[in-house]
């Protein structure tokens, strides 16, 4: 589970992103404060691994609370303010939500946290809980990285490819190869990526999934088959 803690002064926005997360299983909300100060010290003495963070609050400001902690979990933060962002993001925020924060937004920022658990070295059971959240048709739809076998890039949408269907969503293929993790997934041709889990063969000019034959482009070769194969062994 992912410990979440919840920081606003005020109700309202407490409870919608409350609302928000309450739809999401692997999110735990460990803890809700109404100022920054009780919230410290709550972060001094426990461990969480994401906060939903306002920023303009009484005594201690969030961007405040940010820099006097040691150990900063992941950030986003909910304000009603954008003057704020430049010097957010200099303290390595996650997200900036600016308030009302609709469902669509606030799922765009949670699949951001999940591509970046994504990329980190965790143990198995991490991997088999990462998801993305894509738009597809008239809303968002939920993903789990272990069950996707190839990505296909089609101009400015993609086809995400399951065991059990396929996915239509309006993204670019570039931006899924910059936010997938490389140890499991590679670009293997510019309108393909695979997951390298899945692939159950390689030949010199395509690789396996199941029954699809998908092809290396020449300009991905190099760096697909570094990935693949032991040292010396792309040398044929």
């Amino acid at each position: 589970m992912i410990r979440t803690v919840v920081i606003d002064d005020e109700q309202p926005a407490r409870e919608l992103i409350l609302l928000h997360l309450s739809s999401l299983r692997d999110f735990e909300v460990v803890a809700t404060f109404d100022n920054a100060l009780d919230a410290f010290s709550y972060l001094q003495k426990n461990i969480v691994d994401l906060i939903f963070l306002d920023i303009q609050m009484p005594r201690v400001s969030g961007l405040e609370l940010i820099r006097g902690l040691k150990v900063c979990p992941k950030i986003i933060l909910t304000t009603a303010y954008r003057e704020y962002a430049v010097e957010a993001f200099e303290l390595e925020v996650m997200d900036y939500l600016v308030k009302p924060i609709t469902q669509e937004r606030f799922m765009k920022a949670i699949s951001r946290f999940t591509f970046a658990q994504a990329e980190k070295p965790a143990v198995a059971s991490s991997w088999d809980s990462a998801y993305i959240f894509l738009k597809a048709g008239k809303g968002l739809t939920k993903i789990y990285l272990k069950d996707i076998l190839y990505i296909e890039g089609l101009r400015d949408f993609i086809r995400v490819h399951t065991a059990e269907r396929v996915f239509v969503a309006s993204e670019r293929l570039s931006y899924m190869e910059e936010k997938l993790p490389e140890k499991q997934f590679a670009r293997v041709h510019k309108s393909f990526i695979v997951a390298l889990g899945k692939i159950n063969s390689l030949q010199a000019e395509q690789v396996m999934i199941g029954a699809v034959a998908i092809p290396i482009g020449r300009v991905y070769k190099n760096e697909f088959l570094k990935k693949v194969l032991p040292a010396g062994d792309d040398k044929k």
